[in-house]
């Protein structure tokens, strides 16, 4: 029996350069996961208030919605490698900008311009561009399925980055090493797999180009709005929604949601790094399940149904009297709180014209890190405050639960072309 045959069936015929797109996503995965357990410890450690480490956050992901704009907006165009080799470049030099100072201004011009992920998920162009590459290097009829296992890359590489981060500085820490130096070395793990990762994009093929689309559409050549034309009132509906979605989420960012761990329970960065672990370990897992719950009843009903209760278990996270109960409940939140996420990818390559899914991927990704930016900002300002250090939690289940009424009401008439010739 070959290795091949081991292999789920949607992921035995992919090409060398998709699986060039998932070595990538594990590494880079790898290296923000690692980076979102410590860096407001680091920040903190540096001499930062919390209010300041909100803002050096908000305006790192600010920064990365100019820089992803720019970047994803221009790769059907400009070439998609140059896009994901640009993007490593600026990941690299954030992170040694972020090893070499602590100054709070020198900070937030490395955050702003480079490319920092604090919540442990995905910033920059990388995601939009690899999921406009993968969407052209395979078949529609397996895209969900393959966007599943995507996502599950990510969601182990993750888990591993966060307990290889929380162990890695409580380690050195325990052998003399200062906190500042221990959670700095973390830093500089994570610019050197900026590096890796810049090498590696150099070996991508033409073949993810929008120039050898293998997916039988027609490439348009009008460009009206940023690179979107035909898709571009449902992508500005897409990301409307989705920056209220990511809105809400960005007041319990990974970084934010250990911090707090850390307040309420005492949790040490070890322990924090096995929480962290086991919650993406089940994100990634849940995800394999949505691709097979979508095939029954769909992307957008797959979507909704799953990430609503996941909302309402964020919600009683703070509720919880214990260290453990709190565990349980964050870690059944999570069980299902990434099944939205190859579902919304995939719908939303499916729903745009072939040659706009890098620029309708940007605008969605941008839309989220949006959203996103401006909440960490507003929680730095609650953990301040040790009476309402609970309160991120309930803000941000509230408005995802409003997101996911909206989405529902919004799209549940708009179907793939998958799921319309089915019908």
């Amino acid at each position: 029996m070959s290795a091949t045959t081991l292999l789920p069936a949607p992921l035995r015929t992919l090409s060398t350069d998709s699986w060039l797109l998932f070595v990538t996503r594990f590494i880079r995965l790898f290296a923000y996961g690692s980076l979102s357990v410590i860096l407001v410890f680091y920040l903190v450690s540096l001499g930062l208030s919390e209010s300041q480490s909100g803002l050096v956050l908000t305006l790192t992901l600010a920064g990365d919605i100019a820089v992803s704009l720019y970047l994803t907006t221009r790769a059907d165009r400009v070439g998609r490698r140059r896009m994901l080799l640009a993007g490593a470049i600026l990941m690299a030099l954030a992170g040694l900008a972020f090893a070499l100072t602590s100054n709070l201004i020198y900070l937030i011009i490395a955050g702003t311009i480079g490319v920092i992920s604090p919540s442990g998920h995905e910033v920059g162009p990388f995601l939009s561009i690899e999921q406009a590459s993968l969407s052209h290097l395979i078949p529609s009829s397996s895209r969900t399925e393959v966007f599943a296992w995507y996502t599950l890359t990510g969601s182990m590489a993750t888990a591993l980055g966060a307990l290889f981060g929380g162990f890695a500085t409580q380690a050195l820490q325990q052998r003399s090493m200062t906190q500042v130096a221990s959670y700095r070395s973390i830093v500089l793990l994570y610019a050197f797999l900026g590096i890796v990762l810049a090498c590696l994009f150099t070996r991508i093929s033409s073949l993810v180009e929008v120039n050898n689309h293998s997916d039988g559409q027609a490439v348009s050549p009008v460009r009206s709005f940023m690179g979107l034309s035909k898709s571009r009132n449902v992508v500005l509906k897409l990301s409307g929604l989705f920056a209220l979605d990511s809105f809400g989420g960005g007041f319990v960012i990974q970084s934010f949601a250990a911090y707090w761990f850390y307040l309420r329970f005492g949790a040490e960065p070890k322990t924090l790094g096995g929480i962290f672990f086991w919650a993406n370990v089940f994100a990634g897992i849940s995800a394999l399940l949505a691709a097979r719950l979508a095939t029954r009843i769909g992307l957008v009903r797959t979507m909704v149904v799953t990430h609503l209760p996941s909302n309402l278990l964020l919600i009683a996270v703070p509720l919880m009297p214990t260290l453990s109960l709190a565990i349980l409940v964050l870690l059944l939140r999570f069980s299902i709180s990434q099944m939205d996420v190859p579902t919304r990818q995939s719908y939303t390559m499916a729903v745009v014209e072939a040659s706009e899914r890098s620029a309708a991927g940007g605008f969605t990704g941008v839309a989220r890190t949006t959203g996103a930016a401006i909440s960490p900002l507003l929680a730095g300002f609650l953990f301040a405050r040790p009476g309402l250090i609970n309160l991120p939690f309930y803000i941000a289940g509230t408005l995802k639960v409003v997101y996911d009424l909206l989405l529902y009401f919004s799209f549940r008439r708009l179907h793939p072309p998958e799921e319309a010739r089915a019908e």
